[in-house]
């Protein structure tokens, strides 16, 4: 027997270390990665990157900043409204239904598809049959690419409402869409909402969509959407490829490399906040 036991700790202890030295790894790569954005990114910041708009040579992000967050903002609220519908209806009515279990199907090839993929197809069925690039292009892509991650989201945590729940609100005489919209969405709105923060933060730095629906642009053409749409990804695709050899333009990239990374941040803190609280609750 104790050969047995201290085989087994020899073994549990090579394991447990090289899931620490694993961890330690990725963890260090990520310090490495905030390091440099800390380092480079912070020492381009000053008011001027947030004010003025993208130039051929120095100028700011500031233009950028706001078309970014216009779009996101407008794919998050086409992407919840769409996203929380579809998941209520596959947990609250369509259960176990050969179409509830396509658009399950779907929705799950969505989740794992390259948004390159679906930049493309938007390109086709929007951007080519207008003519010209468009931040409803860009919006409609990121749209597609938040749904699914909400759809799941809302299923998920609908299915977490105990029955109990429904069949008390149910014998007191409540329409199902009273039960639905009061009971079902009371308990899983925590999650919910977590579902579509992090759905935001997916979509927030996004460049791969963009580039083949909404491009890029120097000016503040924020309310005419149908022309090409400045926004932060695009600008540091292109301030580190194309305008590396401005020293400026490099600097600004880091420093919105910095903005971008600061932003997923926050919303991913935030959805573990809400989570955390659910899970209290």
């Amino acid at each position: 027997m104790n050969s047995v036991y201290q085989r087994r700790r020899i073994i549990n202890r090579m394991v447990m270390t090289l899931c620490v030295a694993a961890a330690a790894f990725g963890i260090l790569w990520l310090l490495m990665i905030l390091g440099t954005l800390m380092f480079k990114g912070a020492a381009a910041l000053s008011p001027d990157v947030f004010l003025e708009r993208t130039k051929m040579s120095g100028g700011g992000l500031g233009n950028a900043i706001l078309g970014s967050l216009i779009m996101t903002a407008l794919a998050t609220v086409v992407g919840t409204v769409i996203g929380v519908a579809a998941g209520t209806w596959l947990a609250e009515y369509g259960t176990k239904s050969r179409l509830a279990s396509t658009v399950r199907f779907i929705n799950d090839v969505l989740l794992s598809a390259p948004s390159i993929i679906i930049g493309l197809f938007v390109y086709a069925v929007m951007v080519l049959p207008m003519g010209h690039f468009s931040g409803w292009a860009g919006v409609a892509a990121l749209a597609v690419i938040i749904i699914p991650v909400v759809i799941r989201a809302t299923e998920d945590m609908l299915k977490l409402v105990p029955n109990t729940l429904r069949e008390a609100a149910s014998a007191l005489g409540a329409h199902r869409w009273w039960v639905v919209t009061k009971v079902c969405y009371g308990g899983a709105r925590a999650g919910i909402i977590t579902g579509i923060l992090l759905g935001c933060a997916r979509v927030s730095g996004e460049t791969a969509p963009l580039l083949f629906t909404s491009l890029n642009s120097n000016q503040w053409n924020f309310f005419d959407m149908d022309s090409e749409m400045p926004n932060l990804p695009m600008t540091l695709y292109q301030n580190m490829t194309i305008n590396s050899f401005i020293p400026r333009q490099v600097e600004l990239a880091w420093a919105g490399a910095l903005i971008l990374t600061a932003a997923v941040l926050a919303l991913n803190i935030i959805a573990r906040i809400i989570s955390s609280r659910r899970s209290k609750g």
